[in-house]
C-alpha cells in the first residue's frame, strides 16, 4: 500500500518514512504543495498525508486540488490545534486530522481506518430520510430536490459515525459507544472530536444544520438516528 507524506519538516518526513516504512507501507514525499499534488498525479497513492503549513499551495489548496480529481483518503497531520482550522480542512475534503505531537499508535490507528476495506454489496440496503437517500453498499449519499438530485460526499470516518446511527434507528447510541467503535478504546473522552464530525454531517445531511430532525443530540448522553425526523419545534441540538 502506497503512502504520500507531504510536509515541508524534513524531520517529520523522516520519521514518518522509518514508522510506516517498518510497517510494510510504500512510502512517497514531497515537501511543497505543488510537489504533493504531482506526486499524487503521478505515484496514485492510497492515503495522502498531508501537512496544512507547507509553501507554495498550503494544505488546504492542496486538499482542494485533490478532491478535482481523486477521492484518496487524505489525513491531516498539523500541528495547528484550532478548531477552525480542522473544520476548514475537513470542509476541503479532509477525512481525518491528527495534530502534532501525535502518537506513533493513534497515527497508525488512524492509517488503518482510512485504508480499511470498503463494504460489499451486501453490507446494506438503502436508507432514507427526508430528501437523503443514504446507499452503504454503493458508499454513495444524495439529496433530492424536485427533479434534481445531487451527490453528497463524506469522508470515512463520517460513513462509519452514519452507519453506527443509521443501523440502530431510534436508539440511543451513548458518545462513549460512538468513539470507541470509531476511534478506539482511548479516545472515549474526544467529546469535542465527536461533536466537530457530527456539525459537519449535520451540515450536510440535514435540511436546518441547527435544527436537527434526523441526527438528534440526547443531552448529556449521546446521539439517536430519526428516521421519520423529530419535530422542528423542539429546542436546537
Amino acid at each position: 500500500m502506497k503512502i504520500l507524506i507531504a510536509d515541508d519538516d524534513p524531520q517529520i518526513i523522516r520519521a514518518l518514512r522509518v514508522t510506516l516504512g517498518a510497517r510494510g507501507y510504500d512510502i512517497v514525499t514531497a515537501s511543497t504543495g505543488v510537489e504533493a499534488l504531482n506526486q499524487a498525479i503521478n505515484h496514485h497513492p492510497d492515503l495522502v498525508m498531508l501537512d496544512l503549513g507547507m509553501p507554495g499551495l498550503n494544505g488546504i489548496q492542496v486538499i482542494e486540488g485533490l478532491r478535482g480529481w481523486t477521492q484518496v483518503p487524505i489525513l491531516v497531520v498539523s500541528g495547528r490545534t484550532d478548531a477552525a482550522d480542522k473544520v476548514a480542512a475537513l470542509d476541503a475534503g479532509a477525512d481525518d486530522y491528527v495534530t502534532k505531537p501525535f502518537s506513533a499508535d493513534e497515527l497508525l490507528a488512524r492509517v488503518r481506518a482510512l485504508t480499511r476495506r470498503k463494504p460489499t454489496a451486501d453490507d446494506g440496503p438503502v436508507t432514507k430520510f427526508g430528501t437523503v437517500s443514504v446507499d452503504f453498499s454503493a458508499r454513495q449519499v444524495t439529496r433530492r430536490e424536485g427533479d434534481l438530485e445531487e451527490s453528497i460526499r463524506l469522508t470515512p470516518t463520517e460513513w462509519r459515525i452514519l452507519e453506527l446511527l443509521v443501523q440502530n434507528p431510534e436508539k440511543l447510541i451513548t458518545r462513549e459507544n460512538i468513539l470507541t467503535q470509531v476511534w478506539g478504546p482511548n479516545h472515549t473522552k474526544d467529546t469535542g472530536y465527536l461533536r466537530l464530525y457530527f456539525a459537519q454531517l449535520r451540515k450536510k445531511l440535514e435540511p436546518v444544520p441547527s435544527r436537527p430532525r434526523y441526527l438528534v443530540t440526547v443531552l448529556g448522553m449521546g446521539y439517536r438516528f430519526m428516521p421519520e425526523g423529530e419535530s422542528t419545534d423542539v429546542p436546537p441540538r
